[in-house]
Formats: C-alpha cells, sequence, structure tokens
C-alpha cells in the first residue's frame, strides 16, 4: 500500500515536469524560426524530441505501467529525459555547415534546460549518492558523443570541455541543495507521522483516563444523591417493619415520611443525572451554597450549628468549588445520618490556604474510616480532594466526635478576596 501511495505521488511532478520539457521544445523552435535566418535544429529534431515526451508523458499518465515497471519506472523515465535529447543534438547538427550557433558548446548549452529538469527529479527521488552518478554520467556522456563525432582540423574540443566541466560543477551544486532539501523535508515528514501517531497514543490513553475519572465522578455524584436516600429509606423502612403490628399509626406515619424521602430522593437523582453539577452552586454561589446546605443538615439532625464563613471568597475555579461543595455535602450527610451529635461546627477559612472543617461531638469512628468496606463516602472525599490537589483529613475517636478537614494551598493570584 506504500509503494502504491509513493506511485500516485510522482504522477504530479512528472506530469509538471513532462509540460516544462515540451514547452521548452516549442519554446526553441520558435526561437529557431524566427531569429536564425536558417534554424539550428531541423525539423526531425523537435519531432523527435516531442515523441519522446509524448512517450514519455503517456508512462506517466497510464498506471498500470508504472505498476508494471515498479522501481524502473523513474529511471526510465528520466533516461528518456536526459540521454534523447543528448543523442537528437548531436546528431542533428550532423552535416550542417560550421557556425557560432551549432558549435559543441553551444548545442551543450541548448539542452542544458532539459537536463536539470531530469536533475531536479533524479535529486528529488534519490541519494546524494545517485545525484554524484548521473552528474557526472550524463555530461561524459555528452562528452564523449562529442569526441565520437569529433574530424581532426574541425573546432578545438577546449569550448565543449570547458561547457562540461562548468555544467557538472552546476549539476553537482543546484542537485546537492535540491537532495538536502528533499532529505530535510523527508525526515520532517517522519518527525510529523511519529508525532501524529504518539499524538493518537497520547489521545487513546488520554480518553481511557478520561473515561476512568468521569467513571468515578458518576460513582460520587450517584453516592451523594441516590445512596444516601436509599440508606435513609432503607433505615425507615426496616422501622417501619419492625413497629408495623405493634403500633400500626406509628408504623403508617413512618411509612409516609419513606415516601416523602423516595420522592425527595427521586427528584434528586433526576437533578443529579441531568446535570452532574452542584446546582446550588450555580443559583447561589459557593458561600450562600454552603451555609444553605449547613443549615438544612442541622435542621434535619436536630443539632446546633456554628457556621463561621468569610465575606470574601478568592477567584476559585469550578473544580474546586465543586469539590469543596461536594466534600462538605458528604461531611454533614455523615453527621446526620450516622454521628448521633448534638453540635456540629462548620467552618471555611481562607488565607495561605483554603481550609474547610466539618466537626461533630457525637460517636465518632468505631474504625478506621478505610474498614467501611462498600461505602464510597469517605473515599469519594479523598478522591475529590486529590483531583485538585488539596489534602484532606479525617480525625476520629469513639465518643469524641468527628473532624473533616479539608486543605487546599491557594496561588498568589488566588489570595486575592471576591465576593462570594
Amino acid at each position: 500500500m506504500k509503494d502504491a501511495d509513493s506511485r500516485i505521488d510522482l504522477t504530479y511532478p512528472l506530469r509538471l515536469a513532462v509540460a516544462l520539457w515540451i514547452g521548452y521544445l516549442v519554446t526553441l523552435m520558435a526561437i529557431d524560426h524566427l531569429f536564425y535566418p536558417r534554424p539550428i535544429f531541423p525539423p526531425r529534431y523537435y519531432l523527435i524530441n516531442g515523441l519522446d515526451a509524448l512517450v514519455v508523458l503517456g508512462l506517466v499518465t497510464w498506471r498500470r505501467a508504472q505498476v508494471w515497471l515498479e522501481r524502473a519506472f523513474l529511471p526510465l523515465i528520466i533516461a528518456l529525459m536526459s540521454l534523447a535529447p543528448v543523442i537528437t543534438s548531436n546528431l542533428a547538427i550532423l552535416g550542417l555547415p560550421p557556425s557560432a550557433a551549432n558549435r559543441p558548446e553551444a548545442i551543450m548549452l541548448r539542452i542544458l534546460p532539459v537536463l536539470f529538469i531530469a536533475l531536479a527529479l533524479t535529486a528529488w527521488k534519490y541519494r546524494w549518492q545517485v545525484v554524484i552518478a548521473f552528474s557526472l554520467g550524463i555530461n561524459l556522456f555528452s562528452l564523449g558523443l562529442h569526441l565520437l563525432f569529433y574530424r581532426p582540423g574541425g573546432a578545438s574540443l577546449l569550448p565543449p570541455v570547458t561547457v562540461v566541466i562548468i555544467q557538472t560543477v552546476s549539476f553537482l551544486v543546484v542537485g546537492y541543495f535540491i537532495n538536502v532539501l528533499m532529505t530535510r523535508l523527508k525526515e520532517k515528514q517522519r518527525a510529523l507521522e511519529m508525532a501524529n501517531a504518539r499524538l493518537v497514543n497520547y489521545a487513546g490513553a488520554l480518553e481511557a483516563l478520561t473515561i476512568s475519572r468521569e467513571r468515578n465522578r458518576l460513582a460520587r455524584e450517584l453516592h451523594d444523591t441516590l445512596a444516601h436516600t436509599l440508606s435513609a429509606l432503607s433505615v425507615q423502612l426496616e422501622t417501619t417493619k419492625a413497629y408495623w403490628d405493634v403500633d400500626p399509626a406509628a408504623a403508617q406515619a413512618m411509612l409516609d415520611t419513606s415516601l416523602t424521602a423516595t420522592r425527595s430522593g427521586l427528584q434528586e437523582t433526576r437533578r443529579a443525572l441531568k446535570a452532574l453539577r452542584a446546582a446550588p452552586l450555580e443559583d447561589l454561589g459557593l458561600l450562600l451554597a454552603l451555609r444553605q446546605l449547613a443549615e438544612e443538615n442541622a435542621s434535619r439532625a436536630h443539632v446546633h450549628l456554628a457556621l463561621s464563613l468569610p465575606e470574601r471568597l478568592p477567584a476559585l475555579s469550578p473544580p474546586v468549588e465543586q469539590t469543596l461543595y461536594r466534600i462538605a455535602q458528604e461531611a454533614l450527610a455523615n453527621v446526620v445520618h450516622h454521628a448521633h451529635a448534638s453540635a456540629l461546627t462548620v467552618a471555611l477559612e481562607v488565607e495561605d490556604t483554603l481550609s474547610l472543617q466539618v466537626q461533630d461531638d457525637g460517636i465518632g469512628f468505631t474504625a478506621a474510616p478505610e474498614a467501611h468496606a462498600g461505602h464510597f463516602g469517605l473515599p469519594g472525599m479523598q478522591e475529590r480532594a486529590a483531583l485538585v490537589g488539596g489534602i484532606l483529613r479525617i480525625e476520629g475517636r469513639p465518643g469524641n466526635g468527628t473532624t473533616v478537614t479539608f486543605e487546599l494551598p491557594l496561588s498568589p493570584q488566588e489570595k486575592q478576596p471576591r465576593k462570594g
């Protein structure tokens, strides 16, 4: 497949080369007939070279020829473009009376543009060693033809030899620069292909990482909404079951409470699935959202609330605000459902470090937080804190309450306060 692509890539530059070749032949023929009383080259020269150019154009246009010839295709094109003009130009002046216009060095200069086209193709496609071989070979071949047709007493060989030397040096210089340029372009193309491959691999890895993080985020969001509701509902239904035969009226009241909690949890889950972002942050801002969250949870748990919030906050990014709010939400939910506390403190401080603290005087931890297998609240808070570069500490002892502290160092730009 790669070889096929390279053959297709040859089509345009080869067609351009043939077009330049034919254009030069037409221009040379016009100069011969307009500026010289007697044309330098006879009509057969233009006929033979025109047919040669059409043969090359046919090979370039015929895709099957490229497939059949494979690696011999471009060398054949270069040979037809360089050898044929050299041979026909020397044969064309045989028998013509000597003049300044048809001297060997003049004839060599006339075919020089066509040879430069062949040189450009050689330097474009092959290595520098091939360019040297082409430059030396075509000029020695041209000089050999002059020596073959040389007759003693004719024109001096010094001018043709001088032209051959100058032409060889010119070919080497021009071929070198074209070859270096094409080599650099090919290296840049390979480097670009490698960079593109690495970019594709990086994009795949980033996509996988993003999916993994999004799954973790979904797990945290569902825990903060649906899991809390189902946990509370499970406890209420167990209590209802226990009271069902003993106190039907109390059981009925608990059932009504469970239905209310179910509807509330359903609405909260729908809101979470719709936005997957804390809506109070959008509606109220971080400070008012934290105040509302703390007061609602304190009211639900029937605990005394000590709330300390700053008047202004620095410009925090949305992920940091979301993390701060969700950690507070999870910590307060644990107080409501597990702490059995009578007092609750929520404090947010902003200095060199952004610090959130949620403290209660409840039963504390009866086991290490890591021991709560199957529960995603505490690990979820730790994951959130790590994602924004913060630190989460959870301290608790049985009978002495629990303290959840989240700290995030602020950059100098973030230390400037703004209204919350």
